[in-house]
């Protein structure tokens, strides 16, 4: 067993394939080089009930991201310099710890780029008798032929849908083919994991496998998120299990572009919510008061959610 650096030559791991040869020390659209960078790991109490249930869920934020949406809630690590280099023992020993702190499963928060380490990551894990739930949490923006591989070995799959409208995603993170893009990569999920299961809102069960798609509600952006809320029906019918969240937050890039600088009105939530309800979806996670700020992260902090200090 050990980690295997080919994926990261020549990287092809995201739908940029920028082809950098990130062994070499290049960065690649991610901002990343081979050198995993790790920029928060703890319990924790943000997530949906599913996935934090009573002892939090088990995240490893890593930094850097393909996506690069200039309203990134977590852009301090997605686009910013913080994070840790991190070998791939220390990623064991941190997983290792979660595990001995007793959460419900291993949350890989923004995993793609790095995920030769993630994959050896799960092997090391499973050849060690650690039978919790990995958890895949990304945004969605993916390559399918990288899905697939990701599937077979992780059990509870996260992905975002953020946008339906090729202009926006194209205005928010320069990709318009991110719509058919992330629906061909949560296609692929689906085939393999299924959706997510146990579905227990209480949080005293928590999930064990399968597909919820996650969604954030965009101020001035409700077309697309009743486009985004369609196409999922019109994919996966009623059944797939949603997370539909308000929490936006403007960021400092958006002040700077003068775009989506304001948080969401209740009346722009409600009508996504009601455009859900309306089409038959019954497993979904709502926010009707828009969102927690004391889960909205500073990563320059030990714990970047105030929220988690209260547990």
């Amino acid at each position: 067993m050990g980690l295997c650096l080919d994926w990261y030559r020549d990287c092809r791991l995201c739908p940029r394939e920028c082809r950098v040869d990130r062994t070499a020390g290049q960065c690649g659209y991610c901002g990343e080089t081979a050198q995993c960078r790790v920029a928060s790991r703890g319990p924790h109490f943000g997530e949906e009930p599913s996935f934090t249930g009573t002892k939090g869920s088990g995240t490893i934020f890593f930094s850097g991201c393909a996506c690069r949406c200039f309203f990134c809630q977590n852009h301090q690590i997605s686009g910013g310099a913080v994070g840790t280099l991190t070998s791939i023992d220390a990623l064991e020993t941190m997983a290792f710890r979660l595990v001995a702190a007793g959460v419900h499963n291993i949350n890989l928060v923004t995993p793609d780029h790095f995920w030769p380490h993630v994959h050896e990551l799960c092997c090391r894990l499973r050849a060690t008798g650690v039978t919790l739930p990995l958890l895949y949490n990304s945004s969605g923006y993916a390559r399918a032929e990288v899905v697939a591989e990701v599937a077979d070995a992780i059990d509870i799959l996260m992905p975002d849908f953020k946008f339906a409208d090729p202009a926006l995603a194209e205005r928010c993170m320069g990709d318009r083919r991110y719509p058919e893009l992330a629906l061909a990569s949560i296609r692929r999920m689906v085939e393999r994991r299924g959706f997510l299961q146990p579905w227990d809102t209480s949080g005293e069960i928590t999930a064990r496998q399968g597909v919820l798609v996650r969604h954030l509600v965009l101020p001035g952006e409700v077309q697309n998120s009743l486009a985004v809320v369609r196409r999922l029906h019109e994919e996966f019918s009623s059944d797939l299990p949603l997370s539909i969240m308000s929490q936006f937050l403007p960021t400092p890039a958006c002040s700077a572009r003068g775009l989506l600088n304001r948080r969401v009105h209740l009346d722009e939530y409600q009508a996504v919510c009601d455009e859900v309800a309306a089409l038959g979806f019954e497993r979904v996670y709502t926010q009707p008061e828009l969102g927690d700020d004391e889960f909205m992260p500073d990563f320059t902090q030990d714990e970047p959610f105030a929220g988690n200090r209260r547990r």
